[in-house]
C-alpha cells in the first residue's frame, strides 16, 4: 500500500475509480482495500485534531465509506480527487457529531456558562465541539464569497492532502494553491478571532 502522497498505484486506483463510476461493485471493494490505510491516516489525523468528538478511527472510516457508497453516481477524477471527497465526508461527519454533542451538553447544563466566558477559537490539536462548529460556520460564510478557498481548506486541513495532490484535484499550480491556503487561513483567523 502506498503512503499518502506517494504516486505508487495512482494509475491503478484511477482505473478502479473508472470501473466504480461504471457501477462495478467489485471495483469499489478492491479500491477501498487499496486506499484503506491512507484513509485511516486521514481519519486518525482528523480525530487527533478533534479529540473532543468521541469517535473511533474505524467508526469514522466506516461512516465515511457509507457516505461515499451512498453518493449518487460518484465521479472521481483520480486518486487525489477521491481523497478530497473523502476528506469532505469526514469533515461533515465530525461536524455532525460535534453538533449532536453540543446539543446534548446544552440540554444537560442549560444556561450554565454565560456567553462572555467562551474564549476565542484556538487553532491547536484538540479542537472542542464548539470550536469545530465555529470553524464550520466560518467556512460556510466563506463559501458564500469563495467556494474555492473552502475546498482548499477541506483538502488541506481536513484531508491532509499535499499541495502536489491538491494541484491534481484543482488543476491549478501548486504556488497558486499555497497562496490560496494562506489567504483562507488569514480570512478564517480574522473571522474566528472576532
Amino acid at each position: 500500500m502506498s503512503h499518502h502522497g506517494a504516486p505508487a498505484g495512482d494509475a491503478d486506483i484511477t482505473l478502479l475509480l473508472r470501473r466504480v463510476e461504471a457501477g462495478d461493485r467489485a471495483a469499489f471493494d478492491e479500491m477501498i482495500q487499496r486506499v484503506h490505510e491512507e484513509l485511516r491516516l486521514i481519519a486518525r489525523r482528523q480525530l487527533r485534531r478533534n479529540r473532543q468528538v468521541s469517535l473511533h478511527t474505524t467508526d469514522l472510516l466506516n461512516e465515511a465509506f457509507l457516505r461515499l457508497v451512498q453518493a449518487e453516481a460518484p465521479q472521481w477524477k483520480d486518486r487525489s480527487h477521491f481523497f478530497a471527497v473523502a476528506s469532505i465526508a469526514m469533515r461533515r461527519i465530525l461536524v455532525d457529531r460535534a453538533r449532536r454533542k453540543l446539543a446534548q451538553k446544552r440540554r444537560a447544563d442549560r444556561d450554565a456558562v454565560p456567553l462572555d466566558d467562551v474564549g476565542p477559537v484556538a487553532v491547536d490539536d484538540s479542537v472542542d465541539p464548539t470550536e469545530l462548529l465555529a470553524l464550520d460556520e466560518a467556512l460556510e460564510r466563506l463559501r458564500r464569497s469563495d467556494e474555492h478557498l473552502v475546498r482548499v481548506v477541506e483538502c488541506k486541513y481536513f484531508g491532509g492532502l499535499t499541495f502536489d495532490e491538491m494541484a491534481v484535484v484543482f488543476g491549478r499550480h501548486e504556488r497558486t494553491l499555497r497562496a490560496d491556503w494562506r489567504r483562507a487561513r488569514a480570512w478564517l483567523h480574522r473571522e474566528l478571532a472576532s
